[in-house]
């Protein structure tokens, strides 16, 4: 899920662990089918995006065109299931090993692309996301259906 924002911040135990000013507030959440091809296409996708506005106010600008920050987290309850019961199912989720590995590889490909630093959260922890959401811009991207 990627959400245009004026600001974003994430923190632990209290304490504010990453922030950014305008950019992507990016919240990644790893299938338990999903592969290396799907983080190079999400990577690629998200760089390429154009969800912010230009001169003329039409969302005509990528995150590359800006030169805007990018604050990752993972969360895995993105791909809750509550077809059943009321309480969640996480069944499609990845495991933990898999998700880390993917969520690293993401990051890493998104930096080298900005040339920047991306920011991010840590992986697992219980963490605290506070954001200004831009327009509102909150996008769902499926990495196996492609949109």
């Amino acid at each position: 899920m990627i959400q245009r924002v004026l600001n974003a911040e994430v923190r632990i135990s209290g304490d504010i662990f990453s922030k950014i000013n305008n950019g992507l507030l990016i919240l990644i959440g790893v299938e338990v089918n999903d592969n290396q091809e799907d983080v190079k296409w999400l990577i690629q996708k998200t760089l390429n995006l154009r969800i912010f506005s230009d001169n003329k106010n039409k969302m005509n600008l990528s995150i590359k065109d800006i030169n805007g920050e990018v604050l990752a987290i993972s969360q895995f309850t993105l791909h809750a299931k509550v077809k059943k019961g009321n309480r969640p199912s996480f069944m499609n989720s990845a495991n933990p090993e898999l998700a880390q590995s993917y969520y690293t590889k993401f990051i890493d490909g998104i930096s080298k692309d900005l040339e920047t630093e991306v920011k991010a959260g840590v992986f697992g922890a219980d963490m605290k996301v506070s954001l200004t959401n831009d327009g509102p811009v909150t996008i769902i991207i499926d990495s196996k259906n492609r949109e």
